[in-house]
């Protein structure tokens, strides 16, 4: 089977390996889509600090059962599915505490183990997921972002009738939105320097979409939000500006969920996080029960997943795929590989 490595910082190299074998409780997947997100752009840069090479990407997926183990139960060839591309020790205190998404020797399949980004993978039957007839092979690769945002909102409580502030409208920002909207919350802002971002979350269905350097944003924010402002506020850029807006934004008492990845340390307010009792979140990936959530969500037409997909290639030109990223910046999307 064909196979696609990252050799080293921007260069993929294309070759042919053994077709893997699924085991006992394993199932063998033939890949159909896979997306392109942030931190795959770092790797490509050699920026991620958690990435070793050569490594093969790949955990956006989606795909469709061709070979299950002897011992498999919950599916059959030909299923549509996606996976979780954790990889977890189930020893450690957070693995024994239900916390296994942070496990202590976590990785990531893609990042410090292998990735699907070739014809055929093997994952473990119990972090493969079954898609829904009404999702396409494209929305089903997109279920790993949703459900880092269905995670990040579970993060900052019950959204149901809240108003929701998201600095960032990437890819990450936009996908909490709509999750955001979809869950039932009153009405959700968010913020961009990018026009395009900022016009493609009012094609999602975002109520507010707000470029702070056109105008007050803490005026925006009261206009739109009334005097009691934001019930939760979502930092999903990865930049001390946009934390440290964050706080000074927040009414006494918010919680704050930080989403973006930060390279940078940041600097921000700690006393203003003390006198207005803030909380500042953490929040990391997924659990089984955010997938299964963020496919139900995705199932019901309560997402608008397939208007984030900017453009397509096929797996052969993987390569073009991080070059058209590079050109068009803020204007790529979700960028998608196909495997047909």
């Amino acid at each position: 089977m064909l196979q696609a490595v990252m050799v080293e910082a921007g260069k993929i190299e294309f070759g042919q390996v053994e077709k893997p074998k699924p085991e006992d409780h394993e199932v063998l997947i033939k890949i159909k889509r896979i997306g392109i997100c942030g931190s795959d752009i770092h790797v490509f840069h050699g920026l991620h600090p958690y990435t070793n090479y050569p490594v093969v990407q790949g955990h956006e997926v989606s795909g469709e059962i061709a070979e299950t183990g002897t011992l498999t139960r919950r599916f059959s060839i030909g299923d549509r599915v996606t996976f979780m591309p954790q990889v977890t020790c189930g020893k450690c205190y957070p693995c024994q505490h239900g916390m296994y998404h942070i496990c202590d020797s976590l990785k990531v399949m893609g990042f410090q183990t292998g990735g699907a980004a070739q014809e055929y993978f093997v994952v473990p039957e119990n972090m493969v997921l079954k898609l829904p007839d009404t999702l396409s092979l494209e929305e089903g690769a997109m279920i790993e972002p949703v459900s880092v945002a269905v995670h990040a909102l579970g993060r900052g409580g019950d959204v149901h009738g809240e108003k929701i502030l998201i600095l960032g409208a990437g890819p990450i920002g936009n996908l909490v939105g709509q999750v955001a909207k979809g869950l039932g919350a009153d009405a959700v802002m968010i913020t961009d320097l990018s026009d395009f971002r900022l016009d493609m979350a009012r094609q999602c269905g975002i109520d507010f979409a707000i470029n702070p350097e056109k105008g007050d944003l803490e005026a925006k924010v009261l206009n739109n939000f009334g005097p009691d402002r934001a019930d939760m506020i979502l930092e999903c850029v990865g930049v001390e500006s946009a934390i440290s807006q964050a706080v000074s934004l927040a009414r006494k008492g918010t919680t704050i969920v930080v989403v973006g990845v930060f390279g940078k340390k940041p600097v921000i307010d700690l006393g203003l996080v003390q006198d207005r009792e803030l909380s500042l979140v953490g929040t990391l990936m997924y659990q089984k029960k955010d997938y299964v959530k963020a496919i139900e969500l995705a199932g019901s037409d309560k997402l608008m997943l397939k208007n984030l997909i900017t453009n397509t290639f096929s797996f052969s030109a993987y390569m073009d795929a991080y070059h058209y990223i590079e050109k068009k910046k803020d204007r790529a999307m979700k960028v998608m590989i196909t495997l047909d």
